[in-house]
């Protein structure tokens, strides 16, 4: 997923592609150790991916806090 998708989504949509990317890790998982998989690479793809969007969640987060804070 590209930075700027992950940029245009909101915090709600990006935990839901968290919890989608974790459970494609998984089924990855399964696939390897069945020896159903050909490019192992994806692994690091996705766990970077993972990484990406938990950024943004809070980099959002801290925005969303920050601005708060000068309401006040």
């Amino acid at each position: 997923m590209k930075k700027e998708t992950l940029t245009a989504l909101s915090v709600d949509e990006l935990k839901n592609e968290v919890v989608q990317l974790k459970k494609e890790l998984f089924n990855l998982k399964l696939n390897a150790s069945t020896m159903h998989l050909k490019d192992y690479s994806q692994f690091r793809k996705l766990r970077v991916t993972i990484g990406r969007a938990l950024t943004h969640i809070r980099k959002k987060e801290l925005a969303s806090e920050k601005q708060q804070s000068v309401t006040r």
